[in-house]
């Protein structure tokens, strides 16, 4: 009976007891980062979906520190792979004592450290953790946000960051409340989504599709949209009546903004410089094979095969388009690419599965400091978390992940980037669905987001516990 009890134990949430008003609150934060701040310690438990450059390592930093002060125990902070050492000059210019530990070896306070060596500690050290680019909790299958959710049981005080928290992404929305011990995705699911059959999902893909006609006819049309159309996605759609329900219960535990504005602060300071996109069609002699001329290509296979084909003509644009003085960051997606275009673009240096992680933290910090002029990597690999404002120049390949382009594009093109930066992205007849996809997605997220900061601002918390019912003042001459 004993182990059974044990066993529970082990796999039950610690509840959230609230936060605490600040104890420490220091002026190198800007306005509308102290409200985010105040807000998260209060709540204790909570997730802050704020864009690219607008400052998340400082208020995980912050936040941090006032659960040190508090609790007198250390708190970890997690990170991406070199995000870390990123993470430990930040402190250290704010004035914030840290530690980086790889090996679960610690001497209190803050501790940062990467999620690969997250097995490494101990939960029972700890009295807070803070997730950065907490978008890794979405895959709600993988061993790693099962690993990050399981340590974090027991822990009373936790943060979740992340700059790309997709608002019709429904399953890293369950996952984040999930970490933060609150419904769980398949509460989530159950209460206010309700999943479609074949005929009801062909009915709501066509939906979608007069909706982005009209749109590309009217731009503002999108804010016009039935929420039956906006917020469906797969198998599942949000119930018409629990819609607003919805939001607020996220409202509840998030806050999302990709500028001060959208928080009711002023945007000075918070102005991106321009992104000059420019879309190059590659032509190869070779045509597919059994064919007299491209076409466009049909499923991963062909995708690949694609890719495959134009491989040289596509990695010689590319040499062309970086053949400058100033540093560029150059996103591929098969190892034939990354190793083909380290052959052909002068002074490049590529990242990819095969370096050792030392290395890479070596190469990351050399490209960051002027040392590599031309970096070529995988999305998947290093799109999240680093700061690369030294660098104006991005080249990449479409993609079907809309968060993975988004992701690479921003480690430039980001708040504190002074120059207008160049995006330059190579195509082929072929990947023409590829590239339509990329940026219809791209278009879609944005205008989508729009509508989840509206809906989040305008909402009010919710008790789950009421049943969804709202309370009503009763008039006076009743």
């Amino acid at each position: 009976m004993n182990d059974y009890q044990s066993f529970i134990e082990s796999k039950t949430q610690l509840a959230n007891a609230g936060g605490f008003d600040p104890v420490w609150m220091p002026d190198f934060l800007f306005d509308f980062q102290k409200t985010l701040v105040e807000w998260s310690v209060q709540m204790g438990r909570s997730a802050i979906f704020a864009d690219c450059g607008m400052g998340k390592t400082p208020m995980q930093l912050v936040w941090a520190q006032n659960v040190v002060q508090k609790t007198n125990k250390p708190v970890l902070l997690l990170t991406p792979l070199a995000v870390s050492q990123q993470t430990g000059r930040e402190a250290d210019k704010f004035g914030i004592e840290t530690h980086v530990s790889r090996d679960g070896k610690h001497s209190g306070g803050i501790v940062i450290t990467n999620y690969e060596m997250l097995h490494h500690f101990d939960p029972a050290d700890f009295s807070g953790v803070v997730c950065d680019e907490s978008s890794i909790l979405k895959s709600y299958s993988g061993k790693t946000q099962k690993q990050i959710s399981r340590f974090m049981l027991k822990i009373p005080y936790r943060l979740l960051c992340t700059a790309t928290a997709a608002p019709n992404d429904y399953i890293e929305l369950g996952t984040s409340s999930e970490a933060l011990g609150g419904i769980t995705h398949t509460e989530m699911l159950r209460r206010f989504f309700r999943m479609l059959d074949d005929k009801g999902q062909k009915k709501e893909r066509r939906l979608q599709a007069e909706a982005d006609d009209e749109v590309a006819r009217n731009p503002n049309y999108y804010k016009k949209l039935s929420y039956r159309v906006s917020q469906s996605i797969g198998q599942y759609r949000l119930k018409h009546h629990a819609i607003g329900q919805f939001w607020r219960w996220v409202t509840s535990w998030a806050k999302a903004c990709r500028k001060p504005s959208d928080l009711g602060f002023s945007d000075e300071g918070y102005i991106l410089p321009e992104l000059i996109e420019n879309y190059h069609l590659v032509e190869s002699e070779k045509a597919p094979a059994g064919c007299l001329f491209a076409k466009p290509a049909f499923g991963l296979r062909e995708e690949r095969e694609e890719r495959m084909r134009t491989l040289d003509e596509r990695c010689e644009k590319v040499a062309s388009l970086v053949d400058h003085s100033d540093p560029s960051v150059i996103w591929c997606h098969y190892n034939p690419e990354g190793d083909h275009l380290e052959e052909v673009v002068l002074d490049s240096v590529q990242i990819s599965g095969r370096t050792p992680d030392e290395k890479k933290i070596e190469i990351y910090e050399a490209f960051q400091s002027g040392q590599i002029s031309n970096l070529i990597i995988k999305p998947k690999i290093g799109a999240w978390g680093l700061n690369w404002q030294h660098c104006n120049h991005v080249v990449t390949f479409p993609s079907h992940s809309y968060e993975q382009y988004y992701q690479s594009v921003r480690r430039c093109w980001r708040f504190g980037q002074e120059r207008p930066v160049r995006l330059d992205v190579i195509s082929t007849e072929g990947e023409e669905r590829t590239l339509k996809n990329m940026t219809e997605k791209a278009r879609r997220a944005d205008l989508m987001f729009e509508m989840m900061i509206r809906e989040m601002n305008d909402s009010q918390s919710i008790d789950l516990t009421n049943n969804y019912t709202n309370k009503e003042s009763i008039p006076s001459w009743l």
